[in-house]
């Protein structure tokens, strides 16, 4: 394991295959043993658990997390990295390699068939330049109990935020309404190599048993959050009134006053029980055309 974090074995791997850096995916190999061991102990993986992990690089945190899960199915999008995770992973079986972009997979598809009898769980070093994106689809996938990924820090606090900062966001709101977030370590950019310029956080996102609030209609939720924060610092009546058609600013009003919220109040200071509570107002409307048709 040591040898896939130590910088000299790393450059003689590389250098036996002829590989080299891309920037444009992203590609930040680990250098320091501790990070790998202290993310996959915090997926907590055990012998009924399958993994699925996006992003192996070299295998450090693949090979951290066979020795603790039933399974891994890690998803790999550079095919450069085939003969040498075929070295680094040689003899480990419950390891299966896929590669292909994850972004592009039907990842709820996917585990049910790779990894139907465990207990499923995502823990993986994100590139960057996917984490939203990647971490959208894990969570409408909803077949994850828990998903401890390393991402950019500033995603992490973003992830993490409360009203009224500006930190908070739709994401914010999309992520704690799936999961419970916790903020875990950060990884400072020497413990990697290439060093990125920014610092990495790991997070632990653990699956609500349910939603946090009642909600009629969970489409409409989000479109309204989007349209909060489409226009953040326009007073929520007029971002509402501007991002869903058919929507009147008189209406909007009225509906804050019987949630009983501020006419004049932004929507970042708003938190997922009053999203819930002006959604569910909004729902009952039969006049409001709730699908912009």
């Amino acid at each position: 394991m040591n040898t896939l974090t130590d910088p000299v074995a790393i450059r003689a791997l590389l250098d036996r295959h002829g590989f080299h850096f891309s920037k444009s995916l992203g590609q930040n190999f680990l250098i320091d043993a501790s990070v790998p061991e202290r993310i996959a102990e915090a997926v907590q993986a055990d012998e009924n658990s399958g993994v699925l992990e996006i992003g192996p690089g070299i295998g450090c945190l693949t090979a951290e997390l066979s020795g603790r899960a039933g399974k891994v199915l890690a998803v790999e999008l550079d095919n450069r990295l085939k003969p040498l995770l075929d070295e680094t992973l040689s003899g480990r079986e419950n390891v299966e390699l896929l590669f292909g972009d994850a972004l592009k997979l039907n990842l709820r598809e996917l585990v049910l068939e790779k990894l139907p009898q465990q207990t499923k769980l995502v823990c993986a070093n994100l590139p960057y330049n996917i984490t939203s994106p990647v971490l959208t689809a894990i969570l409408e996938a909803d077949c994850f109990e828990r998903i401890c990924v390393m991402i950019q820090r500033e995603v992490a606090h973003r992830i993490c935020a409360g009203p009224g900062g500006k930190e908070y966001g739709a994401f914010s709101l999309l992520v704690q309404w799936y999961t419970e977030p916790e903020l875990l370590f950060d990884v400072s950019p020497h413990c990697f190599v290439p060093q990125p310029k920014v610092t990495s956080s790991v997070i632990r996102l653990t699956k609500r048993e349910k939603p946090p609030c009642f909600v009629s209609d969970e489409a409409l939720l989000f479109r309204i959050i989007r349209a909060a924060f489409n226009q953040r610092r326009k007073t929520l009546v007029n971002a509402l009134s501007a991002g869903l058609p058919g929507l009147r600013k008189e209406e909007c009003e009225r509906i804050l006053k019987v949630c009983d919220l501020d006419t004049n109040i932004r929507g970042e200071k708003l938190n997922l029980g009053d999203f819930a509570k002006i959604t569910n107002e909004l729902a009952d409307l039969t006049n409001f055309d709730l699908y912009g048709k």
